[in-house]
Order: C-alpha cells, then sequence, then structure tokens
C-alpha cells in the first residue's frame, strides 16, 4: 500500500539542529507516499531553521514564538490537511513502514476505530532497550488486534503514544488536540481522551524507536522536578475522572483512576519526605518506596488490574 488517504505527519522541534534531520529523514523514506511532513519550530535560538531550510518544499515549515509542544502540534494539526494525523518527536524516528502498516489497518478496521497505536522500541540510556508494549503490559497474540477495553486499560498504565500513533483527524478535531495548559504529560492526557471515543487497532510490531538519552529533552527537565511532575500527574487523572463522573459504561476507567491516583500521592509522600533534610528522612523515604512498590507488585497481580482485551480484525468485524 503506497497511496491512499494522506497523512499529516507532525514534527515539532526546539533547538535540535543536530538531531531534526535524522527524524525528518525517518518521514520521507516511508514506505507510505501520501504524506505531508510539517515541521513546527518552536522558538529555536541554535541552528535549527537553517538545517530546516534545506529541505525546500519537501517539508512545511512553521516558525512560532517559543510555547511549548502542545501549541507547537497544535499549529501543525491546523495548519495539516490530511485525513489521518500522525506525531513524532524530532529527536526519534520512524522505521520505513510504520504509516503504511498503521494506514492500512485503519482503513480496514474501518471508522469505529478512532486510533493505531503500533509497539516502539525504547533505546534508554546505557544501550538497554525495551518495547513500550512490554513495559506497561499491553500483551495480546495477534500481530495485528482490536482493543476492546481501551478506557481502563490506559487508566491503569500510560502508553507511549506520541511516537507510536496514528489518528483520525475528525476525532482528534473533536476532542480538541493538546491541552496547551499542561507543561508534560499531553500525550497521556491526550490518550486518555481518545481512549474514550472508540475502539483502538494495535500493531504489535515496533515501528518507530525512542530515544531517552537525548540532551535537554523535555522528559529530563521532567524527571528533575519530581513533585511537580507527580501533581501534574494526579491532576491528569482526576480531569479524566471528572470527565467520566456521568457515564455509567466507564466505571472501570474511573476505579482505575481512583488507584492511579491514591499510588501517586503516596509517591508525592515520598519525594516530600526526601526533601526534608533530618537526618532520618533517607529511611523513612525508602520505606514508603519499598511499601509502594510492594503494593504496585500486589496490584499487577490481583484481579482488579485491567488485562488487555484484543480481538483479531476478523473476528472484531
Amino acid at each position: 500500500m503506497t497511496t491512499g488517504p494522506l497523512v499529516s505527519a507532525i514534527v515539532p522541534t526546539y533547538n535540535r539542529a543536530g538531531l531534526v534531520v535524522r527524524a525528518i529523514d525517518s518521514v520521507l523514506n516511508q514506505s507510505y507516499k501520501s504524506i505531508e511532513i510539517i515541521v513546527v519550530d518552536d522558538g529555536s535560538e541554535d541552528d535549527t531553521q537553517v538545517v530546516l531550510r534545506r529541505y525546500g518544499d519537501r517539508i512545511k515549515l512553521l516558525a512560532l514564538k517559543n510555547s511549548g509542544p502542545s501549541a507547537a502540534r497544535n499549529r501543525g494539526i491546523e495548519a495539516s490537511q490530511g485525513e489521518i494525523i500522525a506525531f513524532l518527536d524530532s529527536d526519534d524516528i520512524w522505521l520505513p513502514n510504520k504509516l503504511e502498516r498503521q494506514v492500512d489497518l485503519l482503513e480496514r478496521a474501518g471508522q469505529r476505530v478512532s486510533c493505531c497505536l503500533c509497539n516502539v522500541t525504547l533505546m534508554l540510556a546505557g544501550g538497554r532497550s525495551v518495547s513500550s508494549f512490554d513495559l506497561a503490559d499491553i500483551n495480546f497474540n495477534e500481530e495485528e488486534a482490536i482493543l476492546l477495553n481501551a478506557p481502563e486499560v490506559l487508566a491503569a498504565r500510560s502508553v507511549q503514544f506520541n511516537q507510536g500513533v496514528a489518528v483520525r483527524r475528525d476525532v482528534l478535531e473533536r476532542i480538541g488536540g493538546f491541552n496547551e495548559d499542561l507543561w508534560c504529560l499531553e500525550d497521556y492526557d491526550l490518550a486518555l481522551r481518545f481512549s474514550l471515543t472508540g475502539k483502538w487497532a494495535l500493531i504489535r510490531e515496533p515501528l518507530a524507536i525512542w530515544y531517552e538519552a537525548s540532551p535537554g529533552s523535555l522528559r529530563e527537565k521532567a524527571m528533575s522536578e519530581d513533585v511537580r511532575l507527580a501533581k501534574c500527574y494526579i491532576e491528569t487523572l482526576e480531569r479524566a475522572l471528572s470527565n467520566t463522573r456521568c457515564e455509567s459504561n466507564y466505571a472501570n476507567m474511573r476505579r482505575q483512576l481512583r488507584w492511579q491516583i491514591s499510588s501517586t500521592r503516596w509517591l508525592l509522600q515520598e519525594f516530600r519526605l526526601k526533601r526534608l533534610g533530618f537526618r532520618g528522612a533517607p529511611v523513612v523515604s525508602g520505606l514508603f518506596r519499598m511499601l509502594q512498590r510492594l503494593r504496585k507488585a500486589a496490584y499487577r497481580r490481583s484481579p482488579w488490574f485491567p488485562r488487555v482485551r484484543a480481538v483479531p480484525l476478523s473476528l472484531w468485524a
């Protein structure tokens, strides 16, 4: 499959002159050719603009005053024309058949499927790698499948969303794109909202590569602000809980959200204890950490932890 609906590839970038070429080239090298590439420079202060202009009309270049990744992606969406939208951060890459596989599966699945998520290889600092589906306990037997219980699955674990997803434009516009008020976790917030829009198609093969070790990345910044990150996570979960409050169909999702909120509040206590500075603080903090790990491990083994319910496309259709 090399032709079909137009796909808009949205690539936000900020001070990535040395890496953005790798990302853009991975889109240009896709086996699926009906693609427009929209690169949004979010106020870079290095040579990113110089590098991007070398692509000429092979990309559509937008230049913004620095506003953050959510605003950059939303501006890219507004400038795009594709029926299907896919996102790629400027320090990551897609494998050559990523879009072809996803467009084909979305076409076969029909409009009841709002997005397609593929597995992603996570390249960790130190050279070790793991797949995003393994890390998130997204386990199913088929190479391609339809996820039947996306709301409770997404409420119980985060997924590598931006690099691995291709979504239907009409659905994305209906739910409002990325939340520009969030300083982090904007991808998880969008994933939770997308889980309420229809079934998801899944591809077990990793078709994108995410790199942990990129210097100056937003993830690096977020991980250095543990209390702020935990508070943002709680706020994101509470917002999802509020959005489904009147919906009887999402009782299982709300149960998972409440557990995650409770668990993260425990984590906040650990972070705060570490900062107190009294002599026994490291010991008490370590005890909190151990109890939290035991609690989480027990929960994942319990019957209340939602396992993935997925079926082959042929059985679901």
